[in-house]
C-alpha cells in the first residue's frame, strides 16, 4: 500500500479517513516462530531434521525447535506448550507403540485438536500405513526412509498452513461465541466492553493478526502533551488485561505519538506493520482502533477495520443515549 494513498468517507456528519502517514518511523513487530516438537529417541534424527529445516519461513515466522527423547518426556513438554503447532512423532521409543500412545494422550486427554501431528516410523512393517491412518488422529505418515530434505520442508510447510488457518478458526469461533453472549444482554447491562472484546478478537483471528490491539474510546484524549491517560474499552495479546482509565505508557513512545497525530488531525494512520483506525460519531463521540500486524494491510482487511470501529461507536452512542434518555 502506498502511504501518498488517502481514502475518505462521508456519511453526514460522520468522516472516516485515511491519512498519511506521521512523521516517526513505524515499528517492525517480529512475529513468534511457530513451535516444531521433535518426538525421537535417536539423536541423529534431531540433528537431521533441525539441519534439513535451517532457514525455514513462512510470512516471516521461522521456526522453534523443541526436543523430546521418549513419549514420556513429550508429555510433560505437551503440558507445559499449549502452542505447539507441529509434532514430528516416532513411533517406537521406549516401547513399541510409544508414538501412537502419545497421539491418544494429545487427542483424548489434552483434547488438542489443532496441533498438527506427522508421524515418522523407521519400521513400516510393524505400524501399517492405512492401520494408523484409520485408527489414529494424524495428520500425515511417513517412512523415514522417504523423507528427503524437500519431503520434510512440504509436509512441515503444509501442515504449519492448516495449523494456521484451524488456530484463526478457533479464535474467530471463541471470539463469536462472546459477541453472542454479550449482544444479549449489551443495553440491559450497558457494558460495551464485552461486547467489544469479543469482536476484537474475531476480528484479529479473521484477518491473521498479530494479536496486540487495543480499541480505545477518546474525546479529545492526548491530544494534548499534557493528557496522560486513556480510556481503553478491550484488547487482546499483551493489551488484554488493559481496562479502563490506564496510562499512555502502555504504548510505546511511537505509539503514543501516532495516537496523538490521529486525535489531532481526525484522520486514521497507517504504516508497514500497524493500523490506527479512527472514527468519530455525529454526536462527536471518537473511537481508535490501534492493531499490529506482520504484512501490510489490505482493502478487504482496511475496510473490515473500519466497519468494526464503527458498528462499536455506534453501539456505545447508542447506549449513551439510553442512559440520558432514563435520567
Amino acid at each position: 500500500m502506498n502511504n501518498s494513498d488517502e481514502k475518505v468517507v462521508d456519511e453526514g456528519n460522520d468522516q472516516l479517513c485515511l491519512a498519511e502517514e506521521p512523521t516517526s518511523n513505524s515499528i517492525g513487530l517480529r512475529s513468534k516462530p511457530w513451535k516444531l516438537l521433535i518426538v525421537d529417541d535417536e539423536e541423529v534424527v534431531h540433528s537431521v531434521t533441525h539441519l534439513a529445516l535451517d532457514g525455514f519461513n513462512i510470512d516471516g515466522q521461522g521456526l522453534e525447535f523443541i526436543s523430546a527423547y521418549s513419549g514420556a518426556e513429550a508429555r510433560n513438554i505437551l503440558r507445559e506448550h499449549s502452542d505447539i503447532a507441529v509434532i514430528l512423532l516416532d513411533v517406537v521409543m521406549e516401547t513399541d507403540r510409544a508414538g501412537l500412545d502419545l497421539v491418544h494422550f494429545i487427542r483424548r486427554d489434552l483434547k488438542n485438536r489443532l496441533v498438527r501431528i506427522i508421524l515418522r516410523t523407521g519400521q513400516p512393517g510393524q505400524s501399517p500405513e492405512q492401520e494408523v491412518i484409520t485408527k489414529y488422529d494424524i495428520n500425515d505418515y511417513k517412512e523415514k526412509t522417504e523423507l528427503t530434505r524437500q519431503k520434510l520442508f512440504s509436509a512441515v510447510y503444509t501442515s504449519l498452513r492448516s495449523y494456521g488457518d484451524l488456530y484463526a478458526l478457533e479464535q474467530n469461533r471463541k471470539g463469536l461465541m462472546k459477541v453472542i453472549s454479550a449482544s444479549a444482554t449489551i443495553f440491559d447491562k450497558r457494558d460495551i466492553s464485552e461486547f467489544s472484546a469479543g469482536v476484537l478478537e474475531q476480528l484479529t483471528a479473521l484477518l491473521y493478526l498479530n494479536s496486540d490491539a487495543v480499541l480505545i474510546n477518546s474525546s479529545g484524549l492526548l491530544a494534548h502533551p499534557e493528557v496522560e491517560k486513556l480510556h481503553i474499552l478491550a484488547g487482546t495479546g499483551k493489551f488484554k488485561d488493559c481496562h479502563g482509565d490506564v496510562d499512555v505508557s502502555i504504548f510505546c513512545s511511537e505509539v503514543v505519538e501516532r495516537v496523538r497525530y490521529v486525535l489531532k488531525n481526525k484522520k486514521s494512520s497507517y504504516g508497514e506493520n500497524y493500523w490506527l483506525s479512527y472514527y468519530v460519531t455525529k454526536s462527536g463521540l471518537e473511537q481508535l482502533l490501534y492493531l499490529s500486524a506482520k504484512d501490510t494491510f489490505s482493502v478487504p482487511d482496511i475496510e473490515m477495520i473500519e466497519l468494526f470501529v464503527k458498528n462499536v461507536a455506534i453501539a456505545h452512542e447508542t447506549i449513551a443515549l439510553l442512559e440520558s434518555c432514563q435520567k
